[in-house]
């Protein structure tokens, strides 16, 4: 390859550190794009060969999809200079961040799954009167619910006499935790 360099003129030479480059990444992205392509027609094959359902075909294709994408992003960043060890290192510092992030937020992303589950599920609706119990046998928080959001259920608590009704807000995750007794809208909670 000197050998070829040395005789062409020196504009050409400036343009050959990006020509070859350029065309190394652009045979990476061929390579990808028609390794995808096969893994795709195999992946069909075999979903029709052993007649697997194509809820489970989709994600395999999902997942080698990204997969190559990855490894073919890894490539061309390899030729654009950038070192394998600072892509590393980049990659494990963000995914500490995330992790702890994740942990931190543990509760509140348990509560709005929780949410979904409800709005979905409906295990309890507006207007039931409902008793969250630690165990069976004991008493617990109970009231009617006059509010679901993302985060909280809202209970009416129906105060002594004399007393003004009490608000509770029960976390969502505790819903799926806990015995809940309930009564469709219109029961009485004693």
């Amino acid at each position: 390859m000197r050998r070829f360099r040395t005789r062409l003129p020196d504009w050409m030479q400036d343009w050959l550190e990006i020509l070859i480059p350029g065309l190394q990444i652009a045979l990476v992205l061929l390579a990808a794009w028609l390794l995808n392509w096969l893994v795709k027609r195999v992946i069909a094959r075999a979903g029709r060969l052993y007649g697997l359902p194509p809820e489970m075909l989709v994600p395999l294709r999902g997942a080698c999809r990204w997969l190559i994408a990855a490894a073919a992003a890894l490539l061309v960043l390899e030729r654009l200079g950038v070192s394998a060890a600072v892509l590393w290192t980049a990659f494990t510092g963000f995914a500490a961040v995330g992790a702890v992030a994740f942990f931190a937020a543990w509760s509140v992303l348990s509560n709005l799954f929780c949410a979904m589950l409800i709005f979905v599920a409906q295990p309890l609706r507006l207007g039931d009167d409902i008793e969250v119990l630690d165990m069976a046998e004991k008493p617990g928080a109970k009231g009617r619910v006059i509010d679901i959001n993302l985060l909280y259920i809202t209970l009416r608590e129906a105060g002594e006499a004399g007393e003004q009704d009490r608000l509770l807000q029960i976390p969502n995750a505790l819903i799926f935790q806990r015995v809940v007794r309930r009564w469709p809208a219109g029961g009485i909670v004693s």
